[in-house]
């Protein structure tokens, strides 16, 4: 259990996320935007992967472009990497972690698509390997990271980091990323 009370857990996650708006800047967003509409709109996929919490958020996201956010609107081409676990398991097993997510890369992705890349370390072995996939098939990589992206900045076209190191605060601030995109494709998407 932590050791600070509610009120001051939130008032720390409120604090990054506020820091948030000023480190991740508004035309960072406008590009991670640009670079989906753009591949969506010539029928390319958006791939998104990560680990544990942030595979659950790569399911998120598929969700609110596949489904819906806010807009009843037609269904956008989105593909969630670690939603299949046969797919996951068999790999692994076989190949090893580190490759699950580039195999599923080299088989969904396609030039002028994009992998939106989630790690809060920025440092994801199996995270990586699907972003120097991407970028070898000339695919645009979107990283969700912690505070400096780690090894996945350099693999970026463009970085959304979160301005903390500690995990669940990270996540947080993801959270807030990941549904603004979302919002922003669909309301051009709808166009």
């Amino acid at each position: 259990m932590t050791d600070k009370s509610l009120a001051a857990y939130l008032a720390e996650s409120a604090d990054v996320i506020r820091a948030a708006a000023s480190h991740v800047p508004e035309v960072k967003m406008t590009q991670a935007v640009s670079l989906c509409v753009n591949a969506l709109r010539k029928g390319k996929a958006v791939l998104v992967c990560g680990n544990g919490g942030s595979a659950a958020d790569a399911m998120h996201v598929t969700c609110e472009l596949v489904g819906r956010f806010l807009k009843n609107r037609k269904a956008l081409r989105c593909i969630c990497l670690s939603d299949n676990p046969a797919t996951l398991t068999a790999w692994a097993n076989d190949m090893g972690f580190d490759s699950v997510f580039a195999r599923q890369v080299e088989a969904y992705g396609e030039a002028g698509g994009v992998l939106i890349a989630i790690s809060t370390s920025g440092n994801s072995p199996n995270v990586l390997a699907a972003a120097r996939q991407a970028k070898g098939m000339e695919l645009s990589v979107l990283g969700l990271t912690g505070q400096g992206g780690g090894k996945l900045a350099p693999l970026c076209d463009v970085l959304l980091d979160a301005p903390s190191a500690h995990t669940p605060l990270i996540q947080q601030a993801h959270l807030c990323f990941y549904h603004y995109l979302c919002a922003a494709i669909e309301a051009q998407m709808a166009e």
